[in-house]
Order: structure tokens, then C-alpha cells, then sequence
């Protein structure tokens, strides 16, 4: 959305104090990502009548039916716009009855189906300068669309007929089809539209050679390109003395996560990835900028207004998977307007967001150097001193599975075929010269947190935090026929005793952080005891604790509530939670997993929660789900018609 439209909408409190007007017209709620709305027609005394209203199922919207829709719809003006399908169709919806108004879909052939993010993606962007009122999505290859969003029709006056193909500004070496593409809406701040390049998983790459993940800003009412920031920084540009070695051929560095804008600042704040490749940095040598940084720039000129680096040299794919929050923090009896960056080893780093000050200390620490040939870890890594890490880090005898003597002994015996130690231990070998056969990373190479992120509440001050409790096995191998690194990943797999996991629960859990004080408030786990863990026969004298399962929910918070699914990988449970004390207020069973993160708006008087479901089962696809209170005799809360 322009500044101009911003100030029409929400005024001065645009970005950091959620969704205005009971609709959701950003991704995250508002261009600051809280995933806040004030809407309180669902509280406490009435939440545990919600029911399902409608379903809308995305089965044909694609070759065959996708079981994990991400997408997290936008509502304006009584119509819900999402994409759907592993083709990436853009749709428009009754918001009050599910039903499908038009879609658009592009046939990108052979370059769609090379796409390395081949699915739903995470949604669309909305903008509009008052009678103009358009939905940008960027395309499983790599192309950015404008479409009128009356008709779903492209914009002609956009790019090339409504299509602006983000492939001709990609820098680098390879030839980028294949190689580029994206999953999350871009972000507009002012007339200035910027897309976050994404690629394939990088444990394994074919080549240490990649395209760049460079950011542009395009004019949004054109597509003409305004500028280009280099996240790997060209010869001559500030932090190209971080690297020793691999600038003028590697690549990633993007932005594949959703990321976040001050619209009144003007400033972008990005999430940047780790460089080619994941694990592996002998060919990079150095601290690697802009790489497993928050970057924030000048959303009108692509110039740089400050960096930190959250790791240097990043070699446990530790990339900034989360998308920043903006907040209001009262603290030490002032209002810091700051950034919240979540991150995949459970910390919080938190800065004022205007000149990148740390709000508390932030620490260089000496870590594990590497034994791994031709790898040098960096020496120290940054570490903040609060608030508290929100999961657990590095592992320990302290941390394995406990439920009874058995068991824990057999994961000591588990983990001596594996180095441990403390947060940043490096990869090392599979056949390493002391017997072990790789490293055990806690949190893994997914988290923690990651794209799910978390969520804050303005009028609270309190962030609310999802992650995932469950290690990854770092351990490197030589294949010159799969690559030409020196080293790539050789297997990850890890099993527990019998089975079972190897890290005592919570596997997953919430955890509430107040930001004025910076202190933990309540953790809960996320969800209930799996069945294979509750059902287990070893288990069968043991009185399990809820136990959460190891997956990230998808968090929104109202006036009143947390509202939280449990997320792919976790059971069919949709919570409330008590904002102040974690406790569950209601439960809920969902016909799927939540997979997209939960968001609410009001229409026609009713107050809707509608979230993407999905599971492993072809015979339930991808589907949104639409959550409201009944209505009463007397018609309060009429569904209305779609307000366009």
C-alpha cells in the first residue's frame, strides 16, 4: 500500500499496531507484521462457540490437489484475496460465504514447473491511491503481476500488459530459470514495490557457483525499476571486505521469507539469507555481509540505513527465516519504536529501528572453531543478552529423553556416534578421525523460528513466539558427481530411542515475552501429546504431560486472545489462549492441520477467523477454513453481501 493510502486507513499507526477497520489488509495484519486486530466480538466468554461457516476448497486449482496451502488471505472491502494451487492461481472470495468471485492464473510452462518454490506460495500484496485498487503476486517463476482486483484482470498501464518479469534484473553467473523464484507477497511502501528472491534448499547444491539474491525496487504503478541493492556487495561497496574469498561467484543471499515496512519512516527492514552454500563456506571465507543479516533500507533509494549481522560466516543454515516485527516498546519510561528480528536458534534480538541500537547489550562471543578442510569458522558469534533464549540451545546429556531410565540411556548412547556441544557447534565430517559421524545442531536447521514467525500485541507490549524443539545432524560428505563443493550435506536423519524423540518435550511450544522487561512471561506447549508418543508401548506405564508436537503454530492475537493451530507437522487442534496467563481457554478440532497463519476480520457484523488446512491425505487438499460465533434468531450478524 502507498503512504498515501496508509495515511487514508490506518494513520500514524500503521505499522506497528495491527490490522484497522476489521479488515487485514497486509500479510502479517499490518506492513509492521504484529498479526494484531483490535476485534473483540470473540473473547473469552463466547470463544468456545465458534463453529465452521464455510470452506473453500482448493482441489482444482492445479495439476493435482496440494495438501499445505500457506497462503494467508487479505481482506478489503468484504472480499478475500489468496493463491491457491501449485500453479499459483490468484483468487478473489465472499468473504461472508466462501464463495469464489474470479481467479486469475498464468501458464508459465516449462519455466513454472522448473520454479524452486513450486507451490501456493504465502499470498498476494494490496495497494491502492483511492480509485485504483490492485493485487501484486510474484509467480512460482519469478515473475511479479499486477491484477486489477474488481475484475482479477492484469493491469495493462504494469510492466508488459500486467507482467513484469523479475528474471532480466538477476545477477550472477548461471543462467537464473530454475534457479530464482519466490513463495512470499512482495511489500509496498509508497510507490515503491520490492520482492524477496528465494531459492532452492542448500544443503545439497550442484555447484558453488549461484545466482545472486540482489533486492530491486520497482515503480508500482509502471514496474519501471528504481533501484538495486546488492546483498552480496559489489567491489568498492561497503562490506565487500567481508569477504576473503567466493564474492564474484556465489549466490543466495535473498530474501525468502515475508519481511516488513515502516510506511512511515519509509524504510524496509529484510531478513537475508546465508550465501551458497548451507553448511559448507570453504569457498567463502570471511564474514560473508549481507549474508544472515537484518538489512534496512531506504525503501525510496535502495540505500542502505543500517546492518547487523546475526551470524558471521554461516554454516548451520542459520539464515534470518523470520520475518521482522515492528514495535512500540515502552521501556526505561520512554517509547523505543524498534524491530523484533526472531531467529532459527531461538533468540530475539531486538534494535531501535530507526538507527539499528541494540536495545540491550549484544555480546561477541567466542564459539567452536572448525576441523572441517578448507572451512574457517568465524571466532565469535553475537549474542544478545536479553531477553532469555525462547528454546532450547546446543545439546546435552541434560536435554535427551527421560521418560524412564531405558530410554535415556539408549539416547546417550544415540548421541556418542555425534559430536554435542553448545549453540554453534560447527558441521564436521561423517567419518571423522574421532569416530563420530556429523554434529548434532539444537535448535535444527529449521528451528526454532521460522517463516511462521510470531505476533505482537501493541496494547500489551507482550510478543508471543512460536518454535520447535528437535535437533539436525550436520554431517558432511565429499561427492564429485553431485557437486563441486569441497563438501556438501551427507545425511541429516536422526531417530530416538525406539522411535520416540530423542529431545525431552516440549517439542514445540508458545512462549510470551513482555518487551518492556524483557522477561518470559508463560510458555505453553504447542498442542497436545502426538499419538505416536502417547500411544507408544514403551510408554504405556509413563503419565505424560502434554508434550506439544514438533511443529511452529501460526499465532494471531485480538483484543481479548491468542488464537493458535498447531502447524504442519502437529495435530488438528485450534487453540485459544489467555493473552496474560497461556491458558487454554477453548480447543477446537480443525478437518486438517492449520498450514497458513490464522487472520481475522469483521463482515456484516461477524467477527470471521480464517486460516489455510491441510494434511498428508489426497483426500483432504488444501482448503481455507472460515471460523465465526453462530448466528442468533434474531439475524444479528448477517453475512451481507461482498461489500464491492
Amino acid at each position: 500500500m502507498s503512504v498515501v493510502a496508509a495515511v487514508v486507513f490506518f494513520g500514524n499507526a500503521s505499522a506497528q499496531h495491527g490490522a484497522a477497520d476489521g479488515e487485514w489488509r497486509f500479510y502479517r495484519a499490518d506492513s509492521g507484521g504484529t498479526r494484531y486486530s483490535p476485534l473483540s466480538e470473540v473473547n473469552r466468554d463466547n470463544v468456545s462457540e465458534l463453529e465452521i461457516v464455510w470452506q473453500w476448497r482448493s482441489d482444482n486449482f492445479g495439476p493435482e490437489p496440494e495438501l499445505r496451502g500457506q497462503t494467508t488471505p487479505l481482506m478489503v472491502d468484504g472480499v478475500l484475496y489468496a493463491t491457491a494451487g501449485a500453479t499459483r492461481n490468484v483468487v478473489a472470495i465472499d468473504a461472508g460465504t466462501g464463495q469464489t468471485l474470479w481467479m486469475y492464473r498464468l501458464d508459465e510452462g516449462e519455466r513454472g514447473k522448473l520454479g524452486p518454490r513450486r507451490f501456493s506460495g504465502r499470498g498476494v500484496a494490496y495497494w491502492s491511491d483511492g480509485p485504483d485498487q490492485r493485487i501484486y503476486f510474484v509467480t512460482v517463476g519469478y515473475r511479479l503481476v499486477a491484477l486489477d482486483a474488481g475484475t482479477g484482470l492484469p493491469v495493462e498501464s504494469f510492466g508488459e500488459s500486467g507482467i513484469l518479469d523479475l528474471m532480466k534484473d538477476v545477477g550472477g553467473s548461471q543462467d537464473p530459470v530454475g534457479r530464482i523464484g519466490s513463495s512470499s507477497p512482495p511489500v509496498i511502501v509508497g510507490d515503491v514495490i520490492v520482492a524477496g528472491p528465494a531459492f532452492h534448499p542448500g544443503f545439497r547444491p550442484p555447484t558453488k557457483e549461484n545466482v545472486r539474491g540482489d533486492i530491486h525496487g520497482y515503480d508500482v504503478r509502471t514496474g519501471e525499476k528504481r533501484w538495486t541493492f546488492h546483498t552480496i556487495p559489489m567491489p568498492g561497496e561497503p562490506g565487500r571486505d567481508t569477504w576473503e574469498s567466493g564474492a564474484d561467484f556465489t549466490g543466495n543471499t535473498g530474501v525468502w521469507t515475508p519481511f516488513t515496512a515502516d510506511l512511515d519512516l519509509g524504510y524496509l527492514y529484510l531478513p537475508v539469507e546465508a550465501p551458497t552454500s548451507d553448511l559448507y563456506g570453504g569457498h567463502r571465507l570471511g564474514d560473508n555481509l549481507y549474508g544472515s543479516s537484518l538489512v534496512c533500507l531506504d525503501a525510496r533509494t535502495g540505500e542502505r540505513v543500517w546492518h547487523f549481522q546475526l551470524v558471521h560466516h554461516d554454516i548451520w543454515d542459520y539464515d534470518v527465516g523470520t520475518p521482522p516485527i515492528l514495535a512500540d516498546i515502552e521501556s526505561g519510561g520512554e517509547t523505543v519504536q524498534a524491530v523484533v528480528q526472531l531467529t532459527k536458534q531461538s533468540f530475539a534480538f531486538v534494535f531501535d529501528r530507526t538507527t539499528g541500537k541494540p536495545l540491550w547489550p549484544i555480546e561477541e562471543r567466542p564459539v567452536p572453531a572448525s576441523d572441517v578442510p578448507g572451512e574457517r569458522a568465524a571466532a565469535t558469534q553475537p549474542f544478545p543478552t536479553m531477553p532469555a533464549p525462547y528454546d532450547r540451545q546446543g545439546v546435552s546429556e541434560d536435554d535427551l529423553i527421560d521418560f524412564t531410565p531405558e530410554l535415556r540411556a539408549e539416547a546417550v548412547e544415540i548421541i556418542k556416534r555425534f559430536r554435542v556441544g553448545p549453540l554453534y557447534q560447527p558441521p564436521s565430517v561423517a567419518d571423522a578421525a574421532d569416530g563420530t559421524a556429523g554434529t548434532l545442531m539444537l535448535p535444527g536447521a529449521v528451528g526454532g523460528a521460522a517463516w511462521e514467525s510470531g505476533a505482537f500485541d501493541p496494547e500489551t507490549g507482550i510478543l508471543y513466539v512460536s518454535s520447535s524443539t528437535g535437533p539436525t545432524v550436520l554431517s558432511l560428505v565429499t561427492d564429485p558427481d553431485a557437486s563441486n563443493l569441497q563438501f556438501i550435506a551427507g545425511s541429516m536423519r536422526l531417530s530416538g530411542p525406539r522411535g520416540l524423540p530423542l529431545i525431552k518435550p516440549p517439542y514445540g511450544r508458545i512462549t510470551a515475552i513482555d518487551l518492556g522487561t524483557a522477561q518470559h512471561l508463560w510458555m505453553q506447549p504447542n498442542g497436545d501429546t502426538p499419538r505416536a508418543v502417547s500411544e507408544h508401548p514403551a510408554l504405556s506405564s509413563v503419565d505424560l504431560a502434554r508434550t506439544g508436537s514438533r511443529s511452529r503454530a501460526g499465532i494471531l492475537v485480538t483484543k481479548s486472545l491468542v488464537f493458535a493451530g498447531e502447524g504442519w507437522g502437529g495435530g488438528n487442534g485450534f487453540y485459544a489462549y489467555d493473552k496474560l496467563t497461556g491458558d487454554v481457554v477453548a480447543r477446537f478440532e480443525l478437518p486438517g492441520t492449520q498450514t497458513g497463519l490464522p487472520m481475522t476480520y469483521l463482515h456484516g457484523g461477524r467477527q470471521f477467523i480464517v486460516m489455510s488446512v491441510g494434511s498428508r491425505r489426497p483426500e483432504m487438499p488444501a482448503r481455507l477454513v472460515a471460523l465465526a460465533l453462530p448466528l442468533t434468531e434474531a439475524g444479528d450478524g448477517s453475512l451481507g453481501g461482498s461489500g464491492r
